[in-house]
């Protein structure tokens, strides 16, 4: 598992995957989650908004398995 830190209380999962590089745009994220092969915290999420905090596991199929991280951890 990949961990990714972020420096922030948050992240919303349209920009993580941007940040990843699985989309480029939030156009392609609203139609990548639309297909249902993310995974937050072990159930499917369709929404780019969804916040992500440290402790969060994202998931993606095929792309791999992500969790959220302090910057300081």
């Amino acid at each position: 598992m990949e961990k990714i830190s972020i420096t922030t209380e948050h992240i919303t999962l349209g920009q993580f995957l941007k940040y990843v590089n699985h989309v480029s745009t939030g156009g392609e994220a609203k139609v990548f989650l639309a297909e249902g092969k993310v995974r937050v915290d072990g159930e499917r999420e369709t929404r780019r908004g969804r916040k992500l905090y440290p402790g969060s596991v994202v998931e993606i199929d095929p792309g791999g398995k992500y969790e959220i991280v302090d910057k300081q951890d």
